[in-house]
């Protein structure tokens, strides 16, 4: 019996079951949010049979069509990453939606060795978004910063310290980044820094934690929370070791004193009173 047809076929999503007119289609993402390449689909029905399979494309996106009506298993997977399972309901004619499916790294969940790591500001990034007008997004980012992990025993124990030049605000517009600095905002001549220390590390299931910390600003020190997602740890081409995270904060520039207030006739203010933060880093370990 040569079994190398029927698999060939299969790979094509022609395994003799009966053909219709659905698909199936979803967005691969890994655990940064990034698209995985050339990430396959194979979607499995009731009686275990694999009736179609497909390879997506280098944004993430992947099809597996000629599926007839009915419940279906699709099962998304790529090389270096952990399978995902999804069941979904396929209508004649009709493409079922799996939406955006996130793959995690093999091995993503090894945590950060203990000791000190310390930032690497040229593959990190910290940036801020607010809106204008209640209309649209202003982004900026410090081109300037740099900080430590401390990684304890046990884990929840880890310190994180970070330092930002307040003076490097970038959002692209000379006039307003200069108007950024002064004491309408960062006030930079008196508060050239902007400091975070953390105070504590809690699980949350999974790659996300919870990192509670201190962030001084314009000389006011207030608690924030950053909803954080750790990505791994790996070798880099020096012959060193890196681990990568990312997190995400919401503040209100109330709480550290930026007085600036403008508003239209309507009442909208033309800066809006809430930032998002989105810090990406890449920390270097250090041996002892």
């Amino acid at each position: 019996m040569d079994l190398g047809q029927p698999q060939a076929a299969a790979a094509n999503g022609e395994t003799g079951a009966a053909r219709g007119s659905g698909a199936v289609t979803a967005s691969v993402r890994g655990s940064d949010g990034w698209p995985v390449p050339e990430a396959v689909l194979t979607v499995i029905d009731g009686s275990s049979t694999q009736v179609a399979r497909a390879q997506g494309d280098a944004q993430g996106s992947v099809m597996a069509s000629g599926l007839a009506a009915g419940a279906y298993t699709a099962i998304v997977t790529a090389i270096g990453h952990e399978p995902v399972a999804r069941t979904t309901l396929v209508h004649e004619g009709a493409t079922a939606n799996l939406g955006d499916v996130e793959i995690r790294r093999i091995g993503g969940a090894d945590l950060p060795a203990p000791g000190l790591w310390r930032i690497d500001p040229v593959h990190s990034s910290i940036q801020v978004t607010a809106k204008h007008l209640g209309l649209s997004s202003i982004h900026g980012r410090f081109n300037e910063f740099s900080g430590e992990v401390r990684i304890g025993t046990p884990i929840e124990k880890s310190l994180v310290e970070a330092r930002i030049n307040a003076d490097t605000i970038d959002t692209g517009n000379k006039l307003r980044d200069d108007h950024l600095r002064t004491e309408d905002f960062l006030n930079v001549a008196e508060h050239p820094e902007i400091t975070f220390r953390s105070t504590g590390l809690r699980p949350r299931g999974g790659d996300k934690w919870d990192l509670a910390g201190e962030l001084t600003m314009l000389g006011v020190s207030k608690p924030v929370m950053l909803d954080t997602r750790f990505d791994g740890v790996g070798p880099d081409q020096w012959g060193g070791t890196r681990a990568s995270a990312s997190a995400v904060a919401q503040l209100r520039r109330d709480d550290f004193a930026v007085r600036f207030s403008q508003s239209l006739k309507s009442g909208i203010a033309t800066v809006g009173t809430t930032l998002r933060v989105q810090i990406d880093i890449q920390a270097v370990h250090e041996q002892e």
